[in-house]
């Protein structure tokens, strides 16, 4: 693996594992890096991820972190996006460049309003009719990280 990721995906408290499982197995497919913000919905031990089906996580480059603000003084210079159904700008409209930050809030709560408030004018929605109330969190992170590498022009040799 890289010493750099090609992304940081970060979840900001996730309820559900499979969902973590994955995008845990798309950022090993890019060479991503998964944060995890606690408290987590599940837990980390080996029992439990194989039951998510997280066979590959010896593979996955990843890190547990206590909050938002960890994440930030870790990678002060990456850009951050925010997955939000209350952007107003759509994923096709950024410019994602190596090393981004996307940032994904909970299943159950989504993120929360100070975090979304940090940088409007990087909150980011996926299309959809009004028929649904969210997308699952696992498809929208696959749409985005792969929206990105499409716009790297593919993964790194």
């Amino acid at each position: 693996m890289a010493d750099q990721p090609l992304l940081n995906v970060v979840l900001y408290q996730p309820d559900i594992p499979q969902n973590t499982g994955n995008i845990g197995r798309t950022c090993v497919a890019v060479g991503a890096k998964l944060w995890l913000i606690r408290p987590l919905g599940f837990r980390l031990d080996e029992k439990h991820l194989r039951r998510a089906g997280m066979d590959y996580w010896q593979h996955l480059d990843w890190e547990a972190v206590d909050s938002w603000e960890e994440v930030r003084d870790r990678l002060p210079d990456a850009n951050v996006w925010c997955l939000t159904k209350f952007a107003t700008r759509l994923v096709w409209d950024a410019d994602f460049q190596a090393g981004d930050i996307l940032l994904f809030g909970s299943e159950s709560r989504g993120l929360p309003d100070r975090i979304r408030e940090e940088q409007p004018g990087r909150n980011l929605k996926l299309p959809m009719t009004d028929l649904v109330r969210s997308l699952n969190l696992a498809s929208t992170a696959n749409t985005v990280v792969y929206e990105a590498v499409r716009q790297f022009g593919g993964l790194p040799e």
